[in-house]
């Protein structure tokens, strides 16, 4: 297979990171890559859908990443799994991958293990620098079911049609299962028996990054759970909380103890970033030392950890975020880029085990089980949203009343490079949404 067949295989399917930000995976293919990095750290709380395609699926993977491995050139894939999970992996498999390309790299069971440049650096020792992705140190990374995603896009041709989704939380029972992309969450919780929302609010996505949605928005491409809590639960009350009101509180409240910043990740991989002094900024105005700037917003990762971190529960992350909405309207861009020599000499005593942020969510209750089911239940309506990846919305190419098929293109990229097709989801003779 040649590089430019793997791309327009994977663009053809739809193919786009199956959690994050759903970057399209044709465009992280490149000749730079000498080692592939799956994502198997199944990073966020509560979820469990990687666990379930590592357990049915490794074979498959393998084959992929050969493929990959093969098309771009690449020196290995990496398969970068916490420990507690090896479990999961068929021993025979993992025997069979003694002197291949493909090998399997043991990572702690801390958070955030699935992020970029904390993955990067636990199975290659490789530092991304500030503002930087993988590629810049030879470094693709890409989801586990990302990679199930192109396997079936190679041997069959089929494009993104359904999701893998976790439903965990407050519910009765905990489970994983297969949806059309475009389903009602509403409709989805109603279907696998979750559907009593009396007095109780969704997540769409883990508890540490995942967005409190209304019941009527659709799974798309990059749902990987729905974390259902009673609305009085302390993470739902955390992700509604106002940035204004979290100013004031910090103004109040933060002593400045500068725990936030011991924890954050990037900063202990040796990124310049110090959330404490986020909250400086943002409460005063300066930072006191010099560096009299917000731009260090750019290299949050935004995965929360500091807030947890934080005894006063201030939202550093939150005030980043801002900041990066603030400073990408005026057309400010990052300046900062620099590569660390070393991480954090503390790391690896620093880094935050998971058992104890779940405590701290207040989820120690609902961490369990959620196996893998079947949906019986027959969807008889889909509404694909035409913007589920990073960058701008597809434009749609079919028009309301149109009969379209599963698997049919509804939609192309708003930009001739930006190649990212969305296919048609559900039964035939579907009627475009």
């Amino acid at each position: 297979m040649t590089f430019e067949e793997l791309q327009k295989i994977v663009y053809d399917a739809g193919i786009v990171g199956a959690g994050g930000a759903g970057f399209p995976t044709h465009r992280k293919f490149s000749d730079k890559v000498k080692q592939i990095i799956v994502n198997a750290a199944e990073c966020e709380p509560l979820m469990m859908v990687d666990h379930h395609i590592l357990e049915h699926h490794l074979q498959a993977l393998v084959d992929t990443l050969n493929v990959l491995i093969d098309t771009m050139g690449a020196d290995e894939a990496i398969i970068g799994i916490k420990g507690k999970n090896m479990h999961l992996l068929d021993t025979k498999i993992v025997a069979s991958l003694e002197g291949t390309k493909v090998r399997i790299k043991e990572i702690p069971d801390i958070y955030p293990a699935g992020d970029e440049v904390v993955l990067t650096y636990e199975t290659t020792g490789k530092i991304i620098p500030e503002g930087a992705i993988p590629v810049m140190v030879g470094v693709m990374v890409i989801n586990v079911e990302t990679v199930y995603n192109i396997h079936c896009a190679i041997t069959n041709g089929q494009p993104v049609t359904q999701k893998y989704v976790t439903i965990g939380g407050d519910v009765d029972e905990d489970i994983t299962v297969k949806v059309p992309v475009g389903m009602k969450i509403k409709a989805l919780l109603e279907a696998t028996g979750h559907g009593d929302l009396d007095g109780k609010a969704v997540i769409n996505g883990g508890p540490m990054m995942g967005k409190h949605v209304a019941l009527d928005s659709k799974i798309t491409k990059t749902t990987k759970g729905l974390i259902v809590l009673p609305e009085d639960h302390p993470l739902i009350q955390d992700v509604k909380l106002p940035i204004p009101k979290m100013l004031h509180m910090a103004k109040a409240a933060c002593c400045h103890c500068s725990m936030c910043s011991e924890v954050c990740p990037r900063h202990l991989i040796g990124h310049r970033i110090e959330p404490n002094k986020t909250i400086r900024f943002a409460s005063y105005g300066s930072l006191c030392d010099g560096s009299d700037t917000p731009m260090i917003a750019f290299l949050c990762s935004e995965c929360r950890l500091c807030q947890y971190a934080c005894i006063m529960n201030l939202q550093p992350w939150k005030v980043n975020h801002e900041l990066k909405g603030i400073m990408a309207k005026q057309g400010i861009k990052s300046t900062l880029h620099n590569q660390p020599e070393s991480v954090h000499p503390m790391r690896e005593y620093k880094r935050f085990p998971i058992k104890k942020l779940i405590a701290r969510l207040g989820l120690t209750q609902y961490n369990v089980p959620a196996p893998l089911t079947e949906l019986t239940t027959e969807i008889d309506h889909v509404s694909i949203p035409v913007g589920q990846h990073i960058g701008a919305p597809a434009v749609p190419c079919v028009s309301v009343g149109d009969t379209v098929a599963k698997g049919d293109v509804i939609a192309q990229p708003a930009e001739a490079n930006n190649r990212d097709s969305t296919c048609a989801t559900g039964r035939a003779s579907r009627r475009a949404a």
